[in-house]
């Protein structure tokens, strides 16, 4: 029995989710300190500003970034044992991201005049651009593939309390709201340089060239989309809400929404964990991938179910401890979103655990996309009139739909990972 525990101890999959729930120890640790310094020190009104640029600037990450965590993944995974071919994803996805970044800035230029908060708050736009660049170009996609995730896991955790360090010593008032994303930023920035640093000393270096940019940009044009439909109904709440309410009304979603992603973080470490397993085996042996997504549906259905209750039930006290007065309103939205938690979880699994390694790309991506257009009229309709509320409301209604029509697909195509022998209907 020892033995059997220490070699369980020893397995690759075992210590990639030991370390990122590291990190994500680290994520929940360390919004308890800023989160309830900056909702007090930046008062609603510039914190509600911030999270409107930093939702922006989750736009810009998403260009920049392209799913790459995907596809560039998928790809390590697949190919791990070629020094040659890892050396040119890296050069490929670096090459492609620079060409991307040099896009996006160029559309920031004119959006900054067009978006009055921008004009008003350029400071904490460009902050906001940099954060996101710095964040957009690590390689974590890489280290991922390989399911060796504490390195990353380390230089993720040191980079977050850089930045925060910085922002109890720097940040003292309502005008000192871009330093919190510049802070940020370095610290994302120092990570990602160290991430180079040791990517670099097992592969060859590679110039630059177009081939080679072209090739991951094909590959990753599917991913892509997915992380640009996910993004019309998770990301960019924040900057949707500010485009119809006042900056304290985005402060009352962006806390709840911010203490609702720090309760989901203990989820991720398992979907990105199983993810680089699922896409190996499902080339290898379709029976095993297919056991381990099953113990991943019910581990993941479990686990959100119950993250949700503490949520709902410890809403009104986690606002008054973490945002303080001045933020009662958050108090409904934080209720609502306490339904994202077992939506979330069992989507991850049943999409990109289990659709993705199977290469159901199109069907899965014809979902989100559906139901990023969902929450973008949702939010439309709905925020000007109910404001955090409403936007609330539309993100709830778009998971519910993304859950759902995954299962059916899958339930349809005979590849429910509860129930799958091994044969489907058109066994891909």
């Amino acid at each position: 029995m020892p033995t059997c525990f220490s070699g369980f101890l020893r397995h690759a999959l075992v210590h990639n989710v030991l370390a990122l729930y590291g990190v994500n120890i680290a994520n929940y640790f360390f919004p308890l300190i800023t989160v309830p310094y900056l909702a007090r020190v930046l008062g609603p009104e510039e914190w509600g500003m911030v999270a409107f640029a930093q939702a922006f600037g989750q736009y810009i990450n998403l260009v920049v970034e392209y799913g790459f965590d995907l596809s560039a993944t998928r790809e390590v995974a697949r190919t791990r044992d070629s020094l040659e071919r890892r050396a040119d994803l890296i050069a490929g996805v670096l090459g492609a991201k620079v060409v991307l970044a040099s896009i996006v800035l160029g559309v920031v230029f004119v959006i900054c005049h067009w978006v009055p908060p921008f004009r008003e708050h350029s400071k904490v736009l460009w902050a906001g651009v940099f954060w996101a660049l710095a964040m957009a170009f690590t390689l974590r996609w890489y280290f991922q593939g390989l399911e060796r995730m504490r390195l990353v896991a380390v230089l993720d955790v040191s980079a977050k309390a850089l930045a925060v360090l910085g922002i109890l010593l720097l940040v003292q008032g309502p005008k000192d709201g871009w330093k919190v994303l510049v802070l940020q930023g370095v610290g994302s920035l120092a990570a990602t340089l160290m991430t180079f640093v040791f990517a670099y000393r097992e592969v060859p270096v590679r110039l630059l060239n177009w081939g080679k940019v072209t090739e991951v940009l094909r590959l990753g044009w599917t991913m892509f989309l997915f992380r640009s439909s996910v993004s019309l109904y998770s990301v960019g709440n924040s900057f949707v809400l500010g485009l119809f309410a006042p900056p304290q009304v985005v402060a009352y979603y962006a806390g709840a929404e911010k203490i609702s992603k720090a309760f989901l973080g203990f989820l991720g470490p398992i979907t990105q964990a199983l993810y680089p397993r699922l896409s190996y085996l499902a080339q290898s042996s379709r029976h095993e991938a297919a056991r381990l997504a099953r113990i991943g549906v019910i581990v993941m259905a479990l686990s959100g179910a119950f993250t949700g209750l503490v949520i709902f039930v410890s809403a009104s006290l986690l606002v008054r401890i973490l945002l303080g007065e001045g933020y009662d309103a958050a108090v409904g939205v934080l209720r609502l979103l306490a339904l994202l938690p077992p939506l979330i979880a069992l989507s991850n699994v049943l999409g990109i655990q289990w659709m993705l390694p199977l290469g159901l790309d199109r069907p899965f991506n014809i979902i989100i996309l559906v139901a990023g257009v969902l929450n973008l009229c949702l939010a439309v309709i709905l925020a000007p009139h109910f404001a955090e509320l409403g936007m609330a409301w539309a993100v709830v209604v778009s998971e519910a739909f993304v859950t759902a029509s995954m299962y059916l697909v899958l339930r349809r195509s005979d590849l429910d990972p509860i129930t799958y022998t091994g044969k489907a209907k058109g066994d891909i």
